[in-house]
């Protein structure tokens, strides 16, 4: 019975994400297929062992009777038994978390928790555990080949014209491409949204824009965005959202030890968060 319970359960929790639109808060939404393929899967064998529950209990009866006549190990019992409460215990605790506990967004608190670095916060070369900060790097997801086109295809494509809109759909890319080759994008007017974020070493009229990008899943979620120069002191917090817009161009930023793009911004307002704060690599 334990495990239709637990084969159930995950049945009802991603029906539930998939229903509520949370599962874009753990999955890029290119692979939710997958996602609701697994709601028909757990719905079947959840079921299976329904049935299979059903029939054990009818011959039960005669298994008892059969071990009466026979010596019972209860050290193999006991053996068992906790072997079974650790598998189960495993099982039911992500289902129980998933289901009773809020689903907490990512927010400014992340940054500061793993420290605001321009490169990888972590030097796993795991690209499914690969947390980046500020610049977006895809580098470990293709090879050199498919990565010098792809980018070539990006920088004719966003680099055209004399200003670009970072929008849900091109937030990681379009930004990479101007770190990439933020010579193309100086002097053009750049506009986004994002997140308020007090780096180190900034002037009362600068801050940070961020958004949280998605490559695959939640596990390799970065924080992305740029440096922002306004034409007076702001005093606004972390958290907050602003719309901004303003012209490219580049500074040498002591903290990382280069020279990186932000924006003299021209144009700014408080905005509301957006129902999806996370942006998602397009492909």
């Amino acid at each position: 019975m334990i495990r239709f319970i637990i084969l159930f359960g995950f049945m009802y929790l991603f029906l539930h994400l998939h229903a509520t639109g949370d599962i874009s808060k753990y999955i890029n939404m290119k692979y939710s297929y997958l996602t609701f393929i697994m709601i028909f899967v757990f719905a079947f064998l959840a079921f299976y062992q329904l049935i299979k529950w059903n029939k054990q209990g009818k011959n039960k009866p005669e298994e008892e009777h059969h071990h009466d006549h026979h010596g019972h190990d209860h050290s193999k019992d006991e053996n068992t038994f906790l072997k079974k409460v650790m598998v189960y215990g495993l099982l039911l605790f992500p289902l129980v978390t998933g289901i009773f506990l809020p689903i907490a967004t990512l927010d400014s608190n992340i940054v500061k928790a793993k420290g605001f670095h321009f490169a990888e916060i972590d030097n796993d070369k795991d690209q499914y555990a690969n947390h980046q900060i500020l610049r977006p790097d895809t580098t470990l997801y293709y090879d050199a080949d498919q990565y010098k086109k792809m980018s070539t295809s990006d920088r004719a494509k966003y680099g055209k014209g004399n200003s670009l809109t970072l929008n849900d759909d091109n937030f990681l890319r379009g930004l990479e491409t101007v770190y990439n080759f933020p010579g193309d994008f100086e002097g053009k007017t750049i506009s986004l949204k994002g997140f308020v974020y007090h780096g180190d070493d900034l002037e009362k009229n600068q801050l940070f824009v961020f958004r949280f990008g998605i490559v695959h899943c939640i596990a390799d979620a970065g924080v992305y965005g740029m440096m922002l120069d306004f034409p007076k002191d702001v005093n606004y917090k972390d958290d907050e959202w602003l719309q901004v817009e303003g012209t490219l161009s580049t500074t040498f930023y002591q903290p990382f030890k280069q020279t990186i793009p932000y924006l003299k911004v021209t144009k700014w307002k408080v905005v509301k968060a957006p129902k999806d704060e996370y942006v998602y690599r397009q492909y």
